[in-house]
């Protein structure tokens, strides 16, 4: 247990180090910086594009998920994430140990060892597809339906709404994503920087007030005019749990029957039934579900 804590401290320190790097220095790969300029990037092209002309750029909550981006993206980590993820490994690479096992052991391949491209990209799938059934868990178990509701309770779209989500989501998101990156093996860091930042910018402009769909590329990369039926208040009778679950492509939906994109959604009421009593601040927000009974 002494063990434990030790790493739960160091991870804290670690990542303070980190975090104070990421604002005060400039590198290849800083998220800090790397997410303002998406996000002003593709905030431009919300201003110069906008599909809801009569949207104003302040939309509706801008501020609240503005802050919603930077506290799950660097906070978080500081006050919970960090420690946790650390731990949980070091509890997973324990038990494994216990077997005679480890996580090298466990290792299909190495992604090191692919030519450069082609391990990126199944690096890429991989976390992509887990990151797709995850979501569609969020939609379909009922305790982490009331965790991800935080997520649908957008009105307008936006840019920022990217990243409003709740603090328990990333946890869940990175447990299920644990072992099937360690059976592939990692990435340095500058190549994980590289996914990361692609599947940011294409989440931006998922939620973006922008009317694109790409052409034919639209049933592989998840786009503005597909996203917003996910977050269409009214579902289809066929899909009562959500439709369009990809995160940063949308090849899974189409070949998994859960694509709908049935005309343009431009102007459809967006958010869940009874969203009108869901809570409009930050901490009400954070701490909702612990007030319901399913």
């Amino acid at each position: 247990m002494e063990s434990y804590l030790e790493l739960i401290i160091a991870s804290y320190q670690g990542y303070f180090n980190y975090l104070t790097k990421e604002i005060t220095q400039w590198y290849w790969g800083n998220y800090f910086y790397g997410l303002i300029i998406i996000s002003l990037v593709v905030w431009g092209l919300e201003v110069i594009f906008p599909w809801r002309k009569d949207q104003s750029i302040f939309r509706k909550d801008f501020w609240l998920d503005t802050f919603y981006m930077f506290f799950n993206f660097f906070l978080l980590n500081l006050i919970v994430l960090i420690a946790l993820s650390e731990a949980t490994a070091r509890v997973f690479d324990d038990l494994l140990g216990m077997f005679g096992l480890g996580m090298v052991n466990i290792e299909l391949f190495d992604l090191e060892a692919l030519p450069y491209g082609l391990g990126l990209l199944v690096f890429f799938l991989v976390s992509d597809f887990v990151q797709w059934n995850t979501h569609k868990l969020l939609h379909r178990i009922p305790r982490l339906w009331q965790i991800h509701k935080l997520h649908h309770s957008v009105k307008e779209m936006g840019f920022a709404a990217h990243l409003r989500y709740h603090w328990l989501e990333p946890v869940v998101y990175k447990a299920l994503l644990y072992i099937p990156i360690a059976l592939i093996g990692g990435l340095d860091a500058k190549n994980v920087a590289l996914v990361h930042f692609f599947a940011i910018t294409v989440g931006h402009l998922n939620h973006a007030n922008l009317g694109w769909d790409y052409g034919r590329l639209k049933y592989i990369f998840n786009n503005p005019k597909m996203h917003i039926w996910h977050h269409a208040k009214n579902l289809p009778d066929h899909a009562p749990y959500g439709v369009n679950f990809g995160l940063t492509l949308s090849l899974w939906d189409y070949l998994f029957g859960s694509a709908h994109v049935p005309k343009e959604g431009r102007d459809i009421e967006l958010g869940f039934h009874g969203d009108e009593d869901f809570p409009k601040t930050f901490i009400q927000q954070e701490f909702h579900h612990w007030h319901r009974k399913s």
